[in-house]
């Protein structure tokens, strides 16, 4: 086939891992990657979800887990994109008094919406780790979730259209908030976990892994009709990481089913706690 052969509309972020494909460094005989730009990159996930916009796409796992228990027809492919510490991902307005962790219930905490991974991540850690009960919390969101069926549990309420979470969290009309991974740079904004880089060290020693946000998904339809492509596009992902391999002893881009097992098992063990999926997933009903 002319052109590089079976095109793949195909959404992915712009990684070390990614981009030699991004640039046609690294291509296959009858294989043709189109990729389709998203930015911010989160907005690919609903597309995806409820259409099937693309025939892979990077995914936050939350969606997933959400995507699969409401049967939306995707396959996870086990190769991370994005992975990262959480610890420092949830900041209080230092300017008008300190926040400690076991301080949170009965709290005003902002988060873009309640399924967003790392709020999941988050709260997951606050919860197990430091004994945070989190059921006093008022969860504010901003955003629905990408999976239409899969809702907010009760108490979650959403912010004015048009509200800020940075502007509310300085004004204190939020106690604090949790951000991805564009923290704001104001001095006044402070990691409710003190010194998150030592925490999060820590938290590896513990339980051996980084926390990944979005890995890849194919729909089910390019499963049943060309298993091939799958295979061969899973193949064009991991020469991508070869050729840029994580750096450092710590792997913060795991390709394979058991490199990302206790991961993926964690994150289903907090979204069973924070009520966003139906049932726990089997681990090899994701792929």
């Amino acid at each position: 086939m002319a052109n590089g052969g079976t095109p793949l509309r195909v959404a992915l972020g712009d990684y070390p891992h990614t981009l030699p494909l991004k640039r046609g460094e690294i291509t296959s005989p009858w294989l043709k990657l189109e990729f389709v730009e998203v930015k911010p990159l989160y907005q690919a996930f609903k597309p995806m979800v409820r259409e099937h916009a693309f025939d892979a796409s990077e995914m936050a796992l939350v969606t997933y887990f959400q995507a699969k228990d409401h049967n939306k027809g995707l396959t996870l492919l086990p190769a991370a994109m994005l992975a990262r510490f959480q610890h420092g991902t949830m900041l209080f307005n230092a300017e008008r008094g300190k926040l400690a962790p076991a301080e949170l219930p009965g709290k005003r905490i902002g988060v873009r919406s309640y399924s967003q991974t790392t709020g999941v991540w988050i709260r997951g850690i606050l919860e197990n780790d430091y004994g945070v009960d989190l059921g006093g919390v008022r969860w504010v969101t901003f955003e629905d979730g990408h999976v239409a069926e899969a809702g907010d549990p009760p108490g979650v309420i959403r912010a004015r259209k048009g509200q800020d979470i940075t502007d509310m969290l300085i004004a204190g009309e939020l106690d604090a908030a949790v951000y991805g991974a564009a923290l704001p740079k104001d001095p006044r904004l402070q990691s409710i976990i003190p010194d998150p880089e030592a925490a999060a060290r820590n938290w590896y020693g513990k339980h051996g892994l980084v926390p990944v946000n979005h890995m890849v998904v194919v729909t089910d339809d390019l499963v049943r009709s060309n298993p091939k492509a799958v295979a061969e596009l899973y193949r064009l992902l991991e020469e991508g990481r070869k050729i840029a391999p994580p750096s450092g002893h710590i792997d913060t881009a795991p390709f394979g089913k058991d490199a990302n097992r206790k991961c993926l098992e964690l994150l289903m063990t907090y979204c069973e706690q924070q009520k966003l999926i139906l049932r726990r997933l089997n681990f090899d009903e994701l792929w």
